[in-house]
This record gives structure tokens, C-alpha cells and sequence, in this order.
């Protein structure tokens, strides 16, 4: 009883509530529904329904019904909803038109808009004809019609423009602003102010392909058109799940993407799911564009040489086939298959390109240590046929492509004759740098004459402009100096005289300090220190010798191939030159080289020419070779095993030796 008088107030409450409630309920309803016939009986047809005698009228229809009949404007629950106007697709067809269609020169159109006239869009699309006619899409308008610019009825057409540009539509405004740019008028003119004006307030309005449209043509303007490229760059970075066609996406990565890394970041998300659609020259397009921002976007490269490799033959051209292996080739992108069938439709081409095409092929695919014997076959072939058309610049390079592979041609000696040939009297006048990098190519392949590295050895001025640039850039050219010298004195030692020596030490060398080792490094000379159970005297690490190249590790084995103390022992190849004694009688001095990945041609166990000649040197040298690849020391798993291996690679190194 109690927790009943309690709660009175409240129950009293309630029922005083629900009554009020339940009747706004219903008249909102209602006048829901009645509201929908207020604007449709107005006051002038309910006053003269008033007027009319009944027996005149008629029998009164309910307003209802009349209601019912009309055309409805909008319901009171669309709210502040605009209604969409309905324009006409395409406006209606004049006389101009038609005589534009069958202009065929700049005159036709300037007589037909002299003829006809017309408003400020026909104008625009007038204009944006003649330029197209005149050749301005291709470049050819300022200096084949270059009267037109003083032409009066062409200052007619940019008046109308210029006076009404609110008319004109986007889209034809949008093409008028490059047209105008390839007929020559400049950007400070009238016309050209007042359009991009326009266009900069349009710029939220226009659709994701006419923002392309104008990313394509403002790339690279400053200025005025600077403002609005910075605009369009905005809206297109607000703007870009909108793209829906790969077209687009290649010309915004080829014009745009340097200009916004933020963009560009977006636009590779997007060719990766648009991949599938892209033509052969969009994946042309886009892959040159990665390689000229240094962008090695990983997944999106592999997607776009998982569709290349669909694409037919006839759809390859060459110059296609080039930048893609100089792409590939920038970024240091490896795909197998891609470069299989590059080289299987470059093979049959090959007499009918270039001697640059040649070259730039050759150095792209030596950039990727891609060596296909018949291709380079075919490219030593064209120079051997074409040797003529070669510039010297276009010799060096093919010369320090085939040197970094290694390739010696079938036809050598008419391959090399030709090649002296064109660089005997050449090679002095060569910028220092190059001039360098050609000689130690020849040193590579064999094919340096001892006059060739005197002259450099001998310039005191050549070696002194090696040291400008920077420290690694002066370390890499103080190294080739040292190759060249250890070419003449190892492979050529009648001409050798240790002047020499010390003009090639004139370039000074940079500090070491101290530079990473890498694991196969490191496990080698662990296993080495094991080897010779911790004698420090017995074993040396890290050898750099006089050479040029460096050594993981040296030993000096006696006749019964136990090691020996090499402080005491004399070494040419070291700057000290080591101890007193000489070699014993029977002794081998052993060199110990970890052949690394990066060593080798690819998908190849043959070494790069860099590496070919330091076995070559060293075994001039007199030092016994065990190389240690990457691919056996990979297998080896414990510090057992490591020493077991060195031990057997050190026999078949010394019972090889014997042999010889």
C-alpha cells in the first residue's frame, strides 16, 4: 500500500501526459497529409470558384482530386533539396558547325567564324579546331603559321573569349588553354590571363580527367600558371579514388609525380589495381616515370612485367622494348622472364636499330649484369657491320658494357681491331674521367696497350683531376689507377718501370673507415683463425695489396702444407713489402677470396669483369687461388664443417698448382 502512494504523483503524471501526447501525434498526421494539397488551391482559383453560381459551375470537384491531377513540384519532406535543371546533352547544331566539320586548313576556319560568328563557346571550339588544323598539337603551329598570331579574325575569336569566358564549358575551356599555349600566345596575354582565371574557378567543378588534362599541359609552367598547377595538384590529391581508367593514372605518375611525393604515393596504389588495364604504352610510360624519380616500387614493377609478358609481339616496339630495359636497368629491378623476352624480340631487330639504340640496350642490360650471349653476339655483330655510324662516345660505352660483363666476342679480333681503330687517336682528347674508365675496360678484356695506360700514368694533370669530386667517387678512380698499373706490370712487364707506381699513388686515397663486413666475410675469416689454431703470425685478414684489390686472408704453406710465419717472409704485394727472407724452395703463397652474390652475372656462376681480372692479377701475382662462393659457404652450418671445407678447397688449390 505504501509503495503505491508512492508512486501517485508519477501515475498521475502519466496519465495528464498521454492524452496531449496522442493528440499532437494524430494532428501532425494529419496535417502531413493535407499539406501536400495547400500549394495547390491558390487563392485566384479558390476566389473565382467562389464567384461561379453552382447551376453554372457545375458540381464542385474537390480540391483534392484537382490536386491529385497536377504535376507535383516537391514534398514538404525533400526539405531544402534543390532540383536538378535538365539541360539538353548537346546543344543544337548551327551553321557554323557544319562548316567546321568540313574545314580542312586554318583559313577554312577563320572564313567560317567570319562568315557565321557565334558565342563565346563556339568561339572556344573554333579556336581549339584551328590550332589542332595548324598543327599545334604537335608543335608545328608557331613556326608554320606564325602570320595567324596577327591574323584580325583570330584576335576576333580571343576578343569573344575573352569578353564572355563564363559561357565557355569546361571542357572546352580546359582544351582551349593548351591550344592557345601550342599556337604561340603568351601566357601574360589577355585572353590566356582571363581563361586560366577561369579555370582556377572552376578547378573544384571539373572532372578527374580534365584535372589530368590540365596536370599534362601545366607541368613544369611558372607564373601565373603556376597558381592554378598548384590548384589542379591539390584537387587531384583530394580527388584520387576517383580515378577510374589507367590512362589517366600513367599520365599523372609521368607529368605530376615528381611534383608530389604524397601523390605519387597514391597514384602507385592505384596502377597497382588498375594494372590489369594498362596498354603496353601505359606500362612504358609508367615504368620510365619510376626510373626518373628513382622510385623502386616493388609490387607495382612485378605487376606491370606480369602483364607485359601477355602482351603480344606485335605490340612491342622497340623503342618500348628499350625503355624498359633502361628502367629496369635505373632502378636495378631483376625479372627473369621480362629480360627472356626482351632479348627474344630485340634478337631479330637487331640489324634493323640504331647504333645508339645499340649502345643504350647494351649498357641497360649490363646495368643488370643480364648477359644473353646471342644478343651481345648480335650487338658485336651491328658494331663490326655498322662501326661507321659509331660516334666515340657510343664506342666507349658498348666498350665498358661488355668489359663489366666480361664478353668477349666470337669475331674478337675484327671486333677489337675496329675498336682501336676508332679510338687511337681519340683517347687523349677524352674528358679525364672517361678517359679512365675506357682504359681499365680494355685492361678488363685484354685488349690495353702499353701506350694506352703510360699515357694516363704519365699526366701528372690527368691524375690530379681524378682527386676533385667526391671521397668515394676519388676512392673508386684511385682503385682503376691501381688496376691499370698492376696491368702494366703484371701483363705487360717489358714495359713496366716503377716510376710509374708513383704516379699512379699521386691520387690520394681516402681514409679508410673501416667499411662493413659481410657475413660470408666475417665467417671466413673466423674459420681461417680456426684454421691455424690462433697464430696471429700464420695467418693475415684483410689484405690490401699493392694491386689494388684485397685480400679476406693470406697464408704461406710449406712443402708439407703446414703454415708458415709470414712476418719474415718477404711481400711484394704488400706497400711494406714485408720481411727479409725470401719464399722457401716448395712453399705456396695461398690467397683467400669470398666470392660474394653480387660478384657473379646474373643467374650465372661466372664472374663480372671487374672480378675476372683480379683473379687474373693475382694469380700473376704468384699467389694460389682458393675462392670461396657464396652458394658452398651457404651450405655449411657449423664451425666443423667451415674448416673441413677450407682444408679440402686449400688441397685441390695446391695439387692444381702442381699440376700446372
Amino acid at each position: 500500500m505504501c509503495f503505491v502512494l508512492a508512486w501517485r504523483p508519477w501515475l498521475l503524471n502519466r496519465c495528464l501526459w498521454f492524452p496531449a501526447a496522442l493528440f499532437f501525434t494524430m494532428t501532425s498526421r494529419l496535417l502531413g497529409r493535407w499539406a501536400r494539397l495547400i500549394p495547390r488551391a491558390t487563392p485566384q482559383a479558390s476566389a473565382t470558384a467562389a464567384r461561379l453560381p453552382t447551376t453554372a459551375a457545375g458540381p464542385a470537384e474537390p480540391l483534392w482530386a484537382q490536386a491529385w491531377r497536377q504535376p507535383m513540384g516537391r514534398w514538404l519532406c525533400e526539405g531544402r533539396m534543390s532540383v536538378k535543371e535538365e539541360f539538353p546533352v548537346e546543344p543544337k547544331r548551327t551553321q557554323l558547325d557544319e562548316l567546321l566539320e568540313k574545314a580542312q586548313s586554318p583559313q577554312d576556319v577563320l572564313q567560317a567564324w567570319e562568315a557565321q560568328g557565334g558565342q563565346a563557346n563556339d568561339a572556344a571550339k573554333t579556336l581549339v579546331l584551328l590550332v589542332r588544323l595548324a598543327g599545334g598539337d604537335k608543335g608545328g603551329a608557331k613556326l608554320e603559321h606564325f602570320e595567324l598570331q596577327n591574323d584580325h579574325r583570330l584576335l576576333g575569336l580571343m576578343d569573344t573569349v575573352t569578353a564572355q569566358v563564363t559561357s565557355v564549358w569546361n571542357g572546352t575551356l580546359v582544351s582551349l588553354l593548351r591550344s592557345l599555349s601550342a599556337l604561340g600566345i603568351p601566357p601574360t596575354a589577355a585572353v590566356q590571363r582571363s581563361i586560366q582565371t577561369e579555370v582556377l574557378w572552376r578547378v573544384r567543378r571539373l572532372s578527374y580527367k580534365q584535372l589530368a588534362f590540365l596536370a599534362d599541359w601545366g607541368s613544369g609552367r611558372k607564373g601565373q600558371e603556376e597558381v592554378l598547377m598548384s590548384a589542379v595538384l591539390k584537387q587531384i590529391e583530394l580527388r584520387w579514388t576517383e580515378i577510374a581508367d589507367a590512362r589517366t593514372v600513367s599520365t599523372l605518375i609521368a607529368r605530376t609525380g615528381h611534383l608530389s611525393p604524397a601523390l605519387m604515393d597514391r597514384l602507385e596504389d592505384k596502377a597497382l589495381e588498375l594494372a590489369e588495364e594498362f596498354g603496353p604504352e601505359d606500362i612504358r610510360r609508367v615504368c620510365v616515370s619510376l626510373a626518373s624519380q628513382g622510385r623502386r616500387s616493388v609490387p607495382l614493377l612485378r605487376a606491370l612485367s606480369y602483364h607485359l609478358l601477355q602482351k603480344p609481339s606485335t605490340s612491342l616496339t622497340t623503342p618500348l622494348l628499350l625503355d624498359i630495359a633502361y628502367a629496369y636497368g635505373k632502378l636495378n629491378f631483376h625479372h627473369t622472364q621480362v629480360f627472356q623476352r626482351l632479348a627474344a624480340e630485340l634478337l631479330p631487330r637487331v640489324p634493323e636499330i640504331s647504333s645508339a639504340d645499340v649502345t643504350r640496350c647494351c649498357k641497360s642490360l649490363a646495368f643488370l649484369k643480364w648477359l644473353h650471349l646471342p644478343l651481345f653476339e648480335a650487338f658485336a655483330e651491328h658494331y663490326c657491320v655498322n662501326s661507321h655510324k659509331y660516334s666515340t662516345l657510343q664506342v666507349c660505352n658498348l666498350l665498358m658494357s661488355l668489359a663489366r660483363l666480361n664478353f668477349q666476342p666470337n669475331k674478337g679480333e675484327e671486333f677489337y681491331k675496329k675498336v682501336q681503330s676508332a679510338l687511337e687517336g681519340a683517347l687523349p682528347s677524352l674528358e679525364p674521367f672517361l678517359h679512365t674508365d675506357v682504359v681499365w675496360s680494355l685492361c678488363v678484356l685484354q685488349q690495353a696497350k702499353p701506350q694506352h695506360i703510360t699515357d694516363i700514368l704519365t699526366q701528372h694533370k690527368h691524375i690530379k683531376k681524378l682527386s676533385e669530386g667526391s671521397p668515394s667517387r676519388v676512392h673508386g678512380y684511385h682503385l682503376k689507377l691501381l688496376h691499370i698499373t698492376a696491368t702494366l706490370q703484371l701483363e705487360h712487364p717489358e714495359s713496366w718501370f716503377s716510376a710509374l707506381r708513383t704516379e699512379a699513388l699521386l691520387l690520394p686515397s681516402p681514409l679508410d673507415r673501416g667499411s662493413t663486413l659481410s657475413p660470408l666475410q666475417t665467417g671466413l675469416r673466423a674459420a681461417l683463425e680456426n684454421l691455424v689454431a690462433g697464430k696471429a703470425e700464420a695467418l693475415r685478414t684483410g689484405v690490401k695489396t699493392v694491386y689494388g684489390w684485397t685480400l679476406d686472408g693470406e697464408m704461406v704453406m710449406d712443402c708439407d702444407s703446414k703454415p708458415m710465419d709470414l712476418l719474415t717472409l718477404t711481400a711484394p704485394h704488400l706497400p711494406s713489402g714485408g720481411g727479409a727472407k725470401p719464399l722457401p724452395d716448395g712453399a705456396h703463397r695461398l690467397a683467400f677470396l669470398g666470392s660474394e652474390f653480387p660478384n657473379y652475372i646474373s643467374r650465372s656462376k661466372d664472374l663480372l669483369g671487374r672480378f675476372s681480372m683480379m683473379r687474373r692479377h693475382l694469380q700473376l701475382a704468384g699467389f694460389i687461388l682458393v675462392e670461396v662462393p657464396y652458394y658452398e659457404w651457404l651450405e655449411l652450418k657449423t664451425d666443423w664443417q667451415k674448416v673441413a671445407y677450407l682444408k679440402d678447397k686449400i688441397g685441390k688449390a695446391i695439387a692444381e698448382d702442381m699440376a700446372k
